[in-house]
């Protein structure tokens, strides 16, 4: 879908980010020099980097998604349209049943972080189909990498390049699993990396955050989100309340955020 996640619409706002040394545009592997410069001077290591951008070229398909996006992030569409393909029978009772699945660690999440589980499980089904549907397939280090080769969002991206260097580093996903989608989202509800550092919970326990594949951490990272940007537990977050509005920090679309009021409430929020 075109606003698929906060991520996404964060990215076509184009939101100002620290100063980044690297120069766009000329050579890649000149800008990917100073990439491997600025990245080292934020405590990422020399193997780490060079690992990464060994025979890295720019990903012409990113290049050309991003444009055709362009255009679109600021549209807000028809809102039945919208839902049609979004809120169905089928995938309101495939999240019923993985919230009945889930029903312990929902509790668990919900106590610590104030989310209620019924909003958690539509932006989980409405993102990737509860990890089942389409996480992206493309190395983010590249995806990245292209894009902040580009002039349009330079700082932004180099930033969030950085930030995908750290996940390796730090040992959360190893470079081979490092796949996301066209603005370099990971995971099960789509988190930018800067977003995978900064909300990212360990909550299964295992020493690593893990967006892919720990349903744990990516229930838990997700409120987390939320939690931090000031929601209120135990409040309504139907379209005019606070906690609507602490949901831009998901997704600034006022359309994908009505249609997640709209899932929660068929589950019973």
């Amino acid at each position: 879908m075109i606003l698929r996640t906060f991520a996404a619409v964060l990215l076509s706002l184009g939101l100002a980010a620290p100063a980044m040394a690297a120069q766009c545009g000329g050579s890649f592997d000149g800008f990917l020099a100073q990439m491997a410069r600025d990245a080292q001077a934020q405590g990422v290591s020399a193997g780490v980097v060079n690992a990464a951008f060994s025979g890295l070229t720019i990903n012409p398909q990113v290049m050309a998604f991003d444009r055709r996006q362009a255009a679109t992030f600021r549209r807000e569409g028809n809102f039945e349209k919208f839902i049609a393909t979004r809120v169905g029978p089928a995938r309101i009772k495939r999240a019923a049943t993985m919230m009945q699945r889930n029903a312990a660690l929902l509790r668990r999440v919900e106590a610590r972080f104030g989310v209620p589980k019924e909003l958690l499980m539509a932006i989980w089904t409405m993102e990737t189909d509860n990890g089942g549907g389409d996480m992206g397939k493309l190395p983010v280090i590249r995806t990245l990498a292209t894009l902040a080769h580009d002039c349009r969002r330079t700082e932004l991206f180099q930033k969030e390049l950085i930030a995908a260097l750290k996940i390796v580093q730090r040992g959360d996903l190893p470079p081979d699993q490092l796949i996301g989608a066209y603005a370099g989202e990971i995971g099960q509800t789509q988190f930018l990396p800067s977003s995978y550092i900064k909300y990212g919970v360990d909550f299964d326990g295992n020493g690593h955050v893990d967006l892919r594949h720990s349903v744990p951490d990516v229930l838990a990272s997700t409120a987390n989100l939320l939690k931090t940007n000031g929601w209120r537990a135990g409040q309504p977050y139907d379209q005019g309340t606070e906690n609507f509005e602490v949901m831009r920090e998901w997704n600034t679309s006022e359309l994908y955020r009505r249609a997640l009021v709209l899932f929660a409430h068929n589950l019973g929020g």
